[in-house]
Formats: C-alpha cells, structure tokens, sequence
C-alpha cells in the first residue's frame, strides 16, 4: 500500500475537503485527486464521494479511514518513545479509564506509583467505555481500566484485575436503612437513577429482568455518579452504587446499606491493552505489575 497516498487521503478525509488538504499538505489539487484514485485503483474500492461542496467518506473509505488513521498514530507514538529513550530521563504512558476507576481506585494507586517511580510521567484520561477503548485503539492511551461485562473488541487484549462489590443505599433515615429486604420491597421504592447509557443503569436493567421484578419508579435522573450519591445523602431515594464510592458517606452516617436477601452483585474490572503491540513496554509492564500487588489491598476496602 502507498503510504504517502493513505496519508493524503486520511487528511482528506479528516477535513471532508480536497481544497482544504491541499492547502494544508502545500500540493496542489489535482495531485491530491490523482492520489486518491491511485489508492483506490491500488484497494478496489470506493473511498470517498461528493457531499455538497466538499466529500465524504464511503462505507469502505470509513473502514480504510479508521485503520491508516491507526498506522500514522503508531507511527508518532514510535517517534515520541524514540525521544524518551534518547533523553534517557522520563519516562511516560497514557491511561484512559472508565469513571468509577478513574475517581475512586486510581488517583491514590498513581501516587503511590509515583512515589516509587518519580521519573515516570502519567497522565490519566476519563470517559466511558467506548471512549477508553477508542483512546486505546488510536494509540492516544497504552493502558486502559474498564468496569465491564459487555462485548470485547476483538482488537484489545483484557486482563481481569479484581471484582468490585455494588449495593443497594438508602437514606440513613429510611426505614429500609441496615435492614434485610426482599428485592420486590426493594422495587416500590422511587430510586436515584443514572442516565441512560450508564453502566450502572444498565446493571440495575439486567438485574430487574434475571430476578423478573418490576423497574423502581424513577425519582431523579441525574447525570454522573457523585451527584446521585450526593442526591441519596440528602435524604431522597435508593440507589445502586460502587462499595467504594459510598465510604465516606457511610463514615459521615448519611447514608446506609440495605441487604436483599439472597443477592450479592460484583462487577469485573478490567486492564485493557492493544494486541497489536504484543509485549507491551517496560514502563507499562512495571505499572501492570505494580496494579497487581496493590489488588488484595482493594479488595479489602471492599462492603
């Protein structure tokens, strides 16, 4: 394949524009056509077509688009590792995590990190799982952490790290607050609910369905885990949280854990690398390393 013809192209299809490409690769027009339908004739496929005054991508040309994109960020992930080598100094790696890791488990586990490793440089990314496996796949992050039971993408490599334990709180004033319920007393309460695409909600939709009860009634709908715990603690709703997000609140005796017999929900939570890469590097290894020994102690920490 033509590099300098896949590179041509990807920034034509970045900026959905031939004039724009040319002008930003400082070649002319028809050199950068002719580049295009050399790499189509060369790939038998359709990459691009017109759209109003500039192009867009095909079906095929999203697919090309997406891999070569990959290519060239390998490319300067190489370059900038090459640098750090030479400097010989500092060493860095990306994480992106899901929020739940990225609030509660990693903050402390990267200054401790830091800590025994003080030329490292980590920087740590926040989104939700498609973004941290997209952050991955775009070499924007070497390492990802994902709380996670859905579909794996064949490209990623997923190591289990530990379980996070989930529970059912209430108001320290409700009077489910230290009791033992049945899941069906549990549902006639109006619960603090996450927004739609959660991983939370979604655990709470599959939980309803496998123990066949109806939804809670929805009370609030609020966007972000801190402000439905927030919204419990001041005195309104159920809700089902992360063990390690509600310590605190537990500690101050805002809120309280109910039990509902029979049931116990934990979540895996998983390191995510590239394939691709195959061994990864030695600063990531050492980091890997350094998330094992620390699990037992999390597990501890764990309602």
């Amino acid at each position: 394949m033509n590099l300098h013809a896949l590179n041509i192209f990807i920034k034509v299809a970045t900026l959905q524009s031939v004039t724009k490409a040319a002008e930003q690769l400082c070649i002319s027009q028809p050199a950068v056509t002719i580049q295009i339908r050399n790499l189509e004739k060369e790939l038998d496929l359709k990459l691009l077509e017109p759209s109003g005054r500039g192009v867009q991508l095909t079906p095929d040309g999203e697919f090309i688009y997406n891999e070569g994109r990959r290519i060239f960020l390998l490319k300067q992930s190489i370059e900038n590792k090459i640098k750090e080598h030479k400097n010989n100094k500092m060493q860095s790696f990306k994480i992106a995590a899901t929020y739940v890791p990225s609030y509660y488990l990693l903050p402390s586990l990267l200054a401790q990190y830091k800590i025994q490793y003080p030329l490292s440089r980590i920087s740590l990314e926040t989104g939700n799982t498609q973004y941290v496996i997209s952050q991955i796949l775009d070499y924007e992050a070497d390492i990802g952490v994902i709380v996670s039971e859905g579909q794996r993408h064949p490209d990623i490599h997923y190591e289990h790290f530990l379980d996070m334990s989930y529970c059912f709180i209430v108001p320290i004033n409700h009077p489910f607050a230290h009791q033992e319920i049945t899941i069906h007393q549990f549902v006639q309460e109006p619960i603090v609910l996450r927004e739609k695409g959660s991983s939370t909600r979604s655990l709470l939709e599959a939980f309803c369905k496998i123990y066949d009860c109806p939804f809670p009634p929805i009370g609030l709908q609020l966007s972000g885990l801190n402000e439905s715990l927030k919204a419990v603690a001041a005195g309104f709703g159920t809700m089902l949280a992360p063990s390690i997000a509600i310590e605190e609140l537990l500690h101050q005796k805002k809120i309280a854990v109910v039990s509902i017999k029979n049931i116990q929900l934990t979540r895996p939570i998983y390191l995510c690398m590239r394939k691709v890469d195959g061994t990864p590097t030695a600063m990531t290894s050492s980091f890997i390393k350094f998330l094992k020994r620390q699990s037992h102690k999390i597990d501890e920490i764990q309602i």
